[in-house]
């Protein structure tokens, strides 16, 4: 591919290496001490000024070459816990504890252009190297933050990178405005009182009552919002008794919500809250919620936008980034740095989804293929954002 960085292709070997040895053994969230180790230890290596600890594991890379501004790059290193079912040579060395999302590929590619811009410095300002703990579920990116990444790092923008299975290596894909949703928990707990499953009418069956909860939140999203307003509702969790023959006493459930706009994420809440009460007294039970705010939705800034495009489009050529993918509903909690800065967040393609190639995956593996494509496209970045 003629846009690929040679210096990069060039080292195409040795960074499949990094990456196998990164997916050989995974770490879940706030634990990448190895991960972490190893990313200091090839910056150092690189000649980039090293700082640690904020979230515990996280890294950040400082290379600063004169006066100009500073821009953020962002890479995650966690895993998930999964077993690995691939027969990898390199595939997981830790039971139950999986790179199933291709943070081994995100931390490999942006060490790449670390070592590319450090060795050419083909640009004016300072380039931060942001290597995030536990973007899986823990918010890794919100206690960075909270912790004073900003303070700490002062920049005038922040930019991420997601590999993105069904997306030919060889593309990416972005836009301005939303990429992905925001990302509620919630918890509901229906109390009714139990009998006999043979004597039904002396219960209060909470059972069917949270079943009728279910089925009415789906209607939210058909007949409370927009048309146009994306929105999902999934119960994902229904925990309900303990015998064949006891109707139980209370039913829990649990599940997510996604969102992209606030004022729908605060109208679906609301309409959970009145449809599961008013639904739930009809059946003689009661219920009780509780929401849980995880990750802001990923909101791509329209400059920082242009930014990528120009950068991805030096690398791929324009005819082969999509300029208007369908914003996915998945969360990113990459979101709290875009909201403590300007971003934008690109996806990069990850070659076929078929034969189990999907995000969170057992059979799931990042494909090296992409590793000097994305690695080129940071380099392009930084050059093009801080032009001598």
């Amino acid at each position: 591919m003629s846009g690929i960085i040679p210096e990069i292709e060039a080292a195409a070997a040795e960074m499949a290496e990094w990456r196998h040895d990164i997916h050989a053994h995974p770490e879940m969230a706030f634990e990448e001490v190895r991960t972490s180790e190893k990313v200091a230890g090839l910056l150092r290596e690189f000649d980039i000024e090293v700082h640690r600890g904020l979230a515990t594991t996280g890294v950040v890379g400082v290379l600063s070459n004169g006066d100009g501004p500073a821009i953020g790059l962002r890479a995650d290193m966690d895993a998930l816990p999964i077993e690995e079912l691939t027969n990898l040579p390199y595939r997981s060395t830790h039971a139950g504890k999986m790179h199933a999302c291709g943070h081994d590929g995100h931390t490999t590619m942006l060490l790449g252009a670390a070592r590319h811009l450090s060795e050419n410095k083909n640009f004016k300002g300072t380039v931060y190297f942001i290597f995030q703990p536990a973007e899986e579920n823990e918010g890794g990116a919100r206690v960075m933050v909270e912790e004073g990444l900003f303070d700490q790092f002062p920049m005038e923008s922040v930019y991420g990178m997601h590999n993105w299975p069904g997306m030919p290596v060889g593309t990416f894909a972005i836009k301005p405005g939303p990429m992905m949703a925001a990302f509620d928990t919630f918890e509901a707990v229906v109390e009714g009182r139990g009998a006999h499953g043979a004597m039904p009418h002396l219960s209060r069956d909470p059972v069917v009552a949270a079943v009728g909860v279910v089925n009415g939140w789906q209607s939210i999203i058909s007949r409370n919002l927009d048309p146009q307003d994306a929105a999902v509702i999934s119960v994902t969790q229904l925990d309900a008794g303990d015998a064949w023959n006891v109707i139980p006493d209370r039913v829990r459930l649990r599940g997510t919500i996604r969102t992209f706009e606030e004022e729908v994420r605060d109208t679906v809440w609301t309409r959970m809250q009145e449809l599961g009460t008013s639904i739930s007294e009809g059946y003689g039970t009661t219920i009780s919620l509780e929401r849980h705010y995880r990750y802001p939705a990923v909101i791509n800034a329209a400059a920082e936008t242009e930014h990528a495009i120009e950068a991805a489009s030096l690398v791929v050529g324009a005819n082969n980034v999509d300029l208007m993918p369908t914003p996915s509903m998945a969360a990113e909690d990459f979101a709290y740095m875009m909201n403590a800065s300007q971003g934008c967040y690109i996806w990069i393609g990850n070659g076929p989804g078929e034969g189990g190639c999907l995000l969170h995956n057992a059979h799931y593996d990042f494909n090296d293929e992409a590793l000097s494509i994305g690695a080129s496209y940071w380099v392009r970045l930084v050059e093009s954002r801080l032009a001598p």
